[in-house]
């Protein structure tokens, strides 16, 4: 266990970002977003949580595919490289890295996605734990522990200002190894960092949502029920499908695949994609969910009962409250937890 004085977390950034490309949270433009550390940002590791996860660091936005050009009569396939350089994302909330883990079991399970794949190998996550958090928070139910999050290196942050550093995975080391020879930590007390657990749990405990989410009737033995519901025709009815809820979500993996035409070849990508829109898996003879309910219904369905099915019992939801936060029409997993949880049919 090593520990690191606030003073020099600048230091630690620079050290890192001088061999690593480091992203961490940054203040710009009055938005707190994950970004490359360089000099003179404004970095925050201590805000709860940045407006979108940082899953686009192993699910890019948009990512190049293939690009096809045409020689003569011969049409040139360049596929995009894989990633090939280790990379440090620091400050990962507990929700964010089980919000990543998530994706691992549908990009890493059979077939693999291979851009996917090589970003994963070559992120070192190390993860914060939440010195405070906030009522919109509910990962307790989903059963994450806020205190002591899952990362390559774990880390936390005393009331004094000290960041206490662990690592957990041979790339933690890897990476601590290299700090240490950069005589950045000394030697920290592991009783200090049981003490700063208790009293995040403490405060998780407290939350109006750590408790009471009946998320155990959430299962493929009441799906029908689940789907037949008519709390649907209420818990939809103000969705706007703006998508917002989607874009911010760590777990969220939907994206189309498209071509754009660059003058003499064409560059196959894909690109994010919300099951909240009206053209999502739009197809010649139409769309098999022609109506807001029916799309809300899919997305929550998903989270809840779909993904788990075939995930050994993984929701796919982290509780990580952005949805909370953002939805401009105050929709969110948990009402609609609630609302089913607790309907007469099940």
């Amino acid at each position: 266990m090593k520990k690191i004085a606030k003073d020099n977390w600048t230091k630690l950034y620079t050290v890192i970002s001088a061999s690593y490309p480091l992203y961490l949270p940054v203040r710009k433009g009055g938005q707190l977003n994950y970004a490359p550390w360089e000099e003179g940002c404004e970095a925050d590791i201590e805000t709860l949580k940045t407006l979108k996860s940082p899953k686009t660091f192993f699910l890019p936005q948009v990512e190049n595919i293939y690009t096809a050009s045409l020689e003569g009569k011969k049409i040139k396939i360049e596929t995009q490289p894989f990633i090939d350089k280790q990379f440090v994302l620091f400050g990962v909330k507990g929700c964010d890295v089980k919000g990543v883990e998530v994706l691992d079991s549908v990009f890493l399970s059979h077939p693999v996605d291979k851009f996917y794949q090589a970003r994963r190998e070559h992120g070192t996550i190390v993860s914060l734990a939440c010195s405070d958090p906030r009522a919109t928070c509910f990962c307790k139910p989903f059963g994450i522990d806020a205190s002591k999050p899952a990362g390559d290196v774990v880390t936390w942050i005393s009331p004094d200002g000290w960041l206490y550093w662990n690592a957990q995975t041979e790339k933690g080391q890897k990476l601590t190894d290299f700090l240490l020879s950069a005589g950045l930590f000394e030697d920290a007390d592991e009783a200090d960092v049981q003490k700063m657990e208790k009293e995040i749990q403490e405060k998780i405990n407290a939350l109006p949502y750590s408790s009471g989410l009946p998320l155990d009737v959430f299962s493929t033995e009441h799906l029908l029920d689940f789907f037949n519901s008519p709390e649907w025709d209420s818990l939809h009815h103000a969705c706007k499908a703006c998508g917002t809820c989607t874009f911010i979500c760590p777990t969220c993996q939907c994206y189309d695949i498209k071509d754009f035409s660059a003058g003499k070849s064409v560059i196959h990508y894909r690109c994010w994609d919300s099951c909240m829109y009206s053209d999502f898996t739009l197809m010649a003879h139409g769309n098999p969910r022609k109506t807001q309910k029916e799309r809300f219904r899919q997305r929550f369905m998903h989270k809840l009962v779909y993904h788990q099915e075939k995930h050994k019992g993984e929701f796919s939801c982290v509780g990580c409250g952005r949805c909370v936060n953002q939805c401009p029409s105050s929709l969110n997993i948990v009402k609609v937890i609630k609302s089913l949880g607790g309907s007469a049919n099940v």
